[in-house]
């Protein structure tokens, strides 16, 4: 059986500071699930300015963070710009399906190719 990672440790380029001033810079992202994108939408938070689902996202999504108890919306939004930059980054890879691939034979070289499957332009 194929196993597959479920969560991603993380470096934050600058860290979160925390109320003592210890910075909290090393983290671990879990893989979002069906809820974690749906359930935030009922937020009155996200309903009043849409670019807090990201803060939401995160704080659920994000498991550890240095020594922190937790990782709740008010650590999220006491990061830094580049720290909350670099995290969208990670979500989106960690949660972004690889285009699927087919091997074929090219019919001017002959040589075997990957070909992408794109099912949003196939109409699938």
């Amino acid at each position: 059986m194929e196993e597959f990672e479920t969560e991603f440790s993380f470096t934050l380029p600058k860290g979160f500071v925390d109320k003592n001033g210890a910075i909290h810079r090393e983290g671990v992202m879990r893989l979002a699930n069906a809820g974690d994108e749906i359930l935030p939408l009922r937020d009155p938070r996200v309903q009043q300015n849409p670019a807090y689902l990201t803060v939401i996202l995160l704080a659920r999504v994000i498991t550890k963070l240095g020594t922190l108890p937790t990782v709740d919306t008010n650590v999220i939004e006491r990061l830094y710009t580049m720290d909350l930059a670099y995290l969208q980054d990670l979500y989106q890879r960690v949660n972004t399906m690889e285009m699927p691939v087919y091997r074929t034979i090219c019919p001017h070289c002959g040589e075997e190719i990957e070909v992408p499957v794109n099912f949003m332009e196939a109409g699938l």
